[in-house]
């Protein structure tokens, strides 16, 4: 499967301890993460990740890419509701994206939990049928 990353400037040591805590199962699959998320989630965890540009460089605009060419299976963008910066990515078109193709996307911790833990069962097998 293939696992897209985000996370504003307040949850990106949030994501590296997320990572962290389920390495075993993420290792299993691609994943794809906005630029400064995903260099620094491999430095911690030394898994092999594709990194884009930076969100607001345009980042989150490739990732919206795969997400609308069906190359995404699950998303986590652990956002800051409380204080988004002005350059970080704005969740809403990357939510719109998920919502439109049927991706399932996690916005905070407890349900990138939920997620991962039905990457480990099985759940989303579905989505390569697709």
């Amino acid at each position: 499967m293939n696992i897209g990353l985000i996370a504003h400037d307040n949850k990106k040591k949030l994501m590296q301890n997320l990572c962290i805590a389920y390495k075993n199962i993420l290792s299993k699959h691609d994943i794809f993460a906005t630029g400064t998320t995903g260099r620094l989630v491999e430095e911690v965890t030394n898994l092999s990740i594709q990194k884009y540009l930076a969100g607001h460089l345009g980042g989150q605009q490739q990732l919206g890419s795969q997400i609308a060419h069906n190359q995404i299976d699950m998303v986590i963008f652990l956002r800051d509701p409380l204080s988004q910066m002005q350059h970080e990515p704005d969740p809403s078109s990357v939510i719109r994206l998920c919502d439109i193709h049927n991706i399932p996307i996690a916005t905070n911790l407890a349900t990138a939990e939920l997620l991962i833990k039905s990457l480990e069962r099985g759940d989303l097998e579905w989505r390569n049928a697709l």
